[in-house]
């Protein structure tokens, strides 16, 4: 065997390496304990399906993993200009992480804009590889270089490796019966190869997958398996990748358990199944395309086997409306949009809150207002979920926190809104939709019991001694009503918007059934019974920092960071956000500061502001991006030492 030479060394931001040089010319291995690539193209490059197709990998091998594609608004925006840039990080390690992280170690950069758009994220001394065939004189003047990056120094403080990726994969191609133009298409998947050989990944699930995918079309399989495949041939081979690195399996990270790489879209779809199944009842989707939300729609169209209806209705409106007859004749029924969507439905989810049925409404929040950022992630539609709807309408609103988490929120909220008979708001958003990270596949008995019985007769007797149903008497632990099917016999009842007179149902204009029942559906609400929130104070600090959704990873990444330099801070996180849980006044009142970031302009600081009277500090940022967990841990620290 050959013999080999070790050496380990550690790095200024911690990272652990591991370095094996082995005689003959072979190839040193550099062990590192995590990375972050960001693939960066035109948007037609398929950078998202490169990105996507070495999560997959990355997952299978069994490292943590976390993702953040970020990809243009226009379907095809003119290509080599800096707003039609694709681009897709994926941050994988050998431990526990919680971000896509804040700055690539390495950046593959197909074209000239490319480079442009995402040097500036770039920390000194990371890898750039780049497709030198793009760098020509009228590509980088459309996008403002003077003098090519690649030839006048401003690059030196990188390691750079020009690369020409188009060049090279049409020479691996020449055999197929391709044009030049088809068999440029693949250079994606040549990086794809380079990059896989470069750390180690598995290639069978990709090859697996470009079989599938392109079955009915052999000659495009066989070139793209033949470009990924020269990828990684040339890594092997050429001299200017001198090393490899090797990023271990997370075998500490995760509980024991059979587990997949996930989004936060699809982990909401599953959860949406999931929780129909253990309701007993159908699955009912109305719903309208809208991005960032289409995916669930795409995905649970797949799973009519499951008993899972879906109808892409011709508007917002439509889609509410059709959920709404679903949930009234028995189903459990579920809209999904995102912000604008959200302000169309207003009327029919106050339609919902009088009618007191079940209902999920999903908001896959994007920056707005209008139309806004369609692809870019915000937070922002709180004070929408809370109060956007006419007169007293209050519904109970919950965010998931991670890509995983969107499963258990889709279950919670499904038990919420069968439980207490209302609508649900679920506020997820475009970081969380369209983000990744490994989930642990749930054992059937982790899953929650949410059948529900149906009224099945008369449950109210008049003083002459007639037996009658009643469609608003209600059950004394939940205020919850009665859920009868149409065409039930005996069970005839009105339905419509016009204020409801206690226990019959019937139209009322009296006023003071019209206070009782404003304060009886808001009761309900405030009565739903949800967990305490936790609080993670190992020290005892004096500041708290408060979030809600998405946030979670930078916070908790930011956290991490400060209690490693000696920094006292507590950290607490919010998925109930109507009610609030019953302990939150009196954890907040354990702390001198409460500090909440939001990617928004303090939407929840103003509602704990309101309800708890605490001068709550809020960290806003509204740029379309997830906050970075550097620029958390510095504003947190002033926060502290304030």
């Amino acid at each position: 065997m050959t013999s080999q030479v070790s050496r380990t060394t550690e790095q200024a931001d911690g990272t652990v390496v591991g370095e094996q040089r082995r005689p003959g010319g072979v190839k040193a291995v550099r062990r590192l304990d995590r990375v972050i690539i960001r693939f960066a193209g035109d948007s037609g490059d398929g950078m998202q399906l490169t990105g996507d197709r070495f999560t997959s990998e990355t997952a299978s091998f069994g490292n943590d993993l976390s993702t953040l594609p970020n990809f243009p608004a226009e379907i095809r925006a003119p290509a080599g200009t800096l707003p039609g840039v694709s681009s897709f990080q994926l941050h994988f390690a050998d431990h526990d992480i919680l971000t896509p992280g804040d700055a690539p170690n390495v950046l593959v950069a197909m074209n000239p804009a490319a480079l442009k758009a995402n040097i500036a994220d770039l920390p000194r001394g990371a890898e750039i590889i780049v497709n030198t065939d793009e760098f020509t004189k009228r590509a980088m003047q459309k996008i403002g270089y003077d003098a090519s990056p690649l030839e006048d120094g401003s690059l030196d403080g990188y390691s750079l490796h020009p690369v020409p990726l188009t060049t090279l994969t049409v020479e691996a191609l020449k055999e197929f019966d391709l044009t030049r133009k088809e068999a440029e298409r693949s250079k994606n998947m040549f990086a794809l190869g380079l990059l896989s050989w470069m750390y180690h990944r598995p290639t069978e699930g990709t090859e697996r997958f470009l079989k599938q995918k392109f079955a009915r079309k052999p000659e495009v399989m066989n070139a793209n398996l033949a470009a990924f495949r020269a990828g990684w041939n040339f890594g092997e081979t050429t001299e200017d990748f001198a090393v490899s690195y090797e990023i271990a399996p997370a075998t500490t990270a995760f509980p024991v358990g059979t587990y997949r790489n996930i989004s936060g879209n699809l982990a909401l779809a599953y959860g949406l199944v999931t929780a129909s199944r253990q309701a007993d009842l159908p699955l009912f989707l109305g719903s309208y395309p809208i991005t960032p939300a289409s995916d669930i729609l795409h995905e649970l169209s797949k799973h009519k086997n499951f008993g899972v209806r879906t109808f892409q209705a011709e508007d917002e409106i439509a889609g509410i409306g059709a959920a709404l007859g679903a949930a009234f004749g028995g189903s459990l029924a579920v809209t999904t949009t995102s912000g604008p969507g959200v302000a169309l439905k207003a009327e029919t989810v106050g339609l919902a809150v009088s009618l007191e049925l079940p209902l999920l409404v999903v908001d896959i929040q994007r920056g707005g207002p209008s139309t806004g950022l369609p692809t870019k992630t915000e937070q922002a539609d709180l004070l929408q979920a809370m109060y956007g709807r006419n007169g007293e309408a209050p519904v109970p609103v919950i965010a998931p926190r991670t890509p995983a988490d969107c499963f258990d929120a889709a279950l919670e909220a499904a038990r919420i809104a069968l439980t207490y008979r209302t609508p649900v708001m679920l506020l997820s958003d475009g970081y969380l939709a369209n983000g990744s990270e490994p989930w642990r596949i749930p054992e059937l008995t982790e899953l929650p019991d949410l059948r529900v019985q149906f009224a099945q007769g008369p449950n109210h007797t008049l003083d002459d001694g007639t037996e009658v149903f009643w469609p608003y008497k209600r059950d004394p632990q939940t205020l919850a009503r009665p859920w009868a099917i149409p065409g039930t016999p005996g069970l005839e009842h009105r339905i419509g918007g016009i204020e409801k007179q206690d226990g019959t149902g019937n139209i009322s204009y009296d006023p003071a059934n019209h206070d009782f029942m404003v304060r009886t559906r808001q009761a309900k609400i405030d009565g739903i019974d949800v967990p305490d929130i936790e609080v993670d104070d190992p020290d005892g600090a004096r500041t708290l920092v408060l979030g809600w959704g998405s946030t979670y990873g930078p916070i908790t990444a930011a956290v991490r960071r400060l209690r490693r330099a000696g920094e006292a801070i507590a950290q607490a996180h919010l998925r109930h956000l109507n009610p609030f849980p019953r302990n939150l006044g009196a954890v907040l009142g354990r702390y001198d500061k409460v500090v909440i970031p939001e990617m928004n302009l303090g939407q929840l600081a103003t509602l704990v502001r309101a309800k708890y009277l605490v001068d709550a500090h809020s960290y806003n940022q509204v740029n379309g991006m997830p906050f970075k967990a550097e620029q958390l841990a510095e504003a947190l620290k002033e926060a502290i030492h304030d």
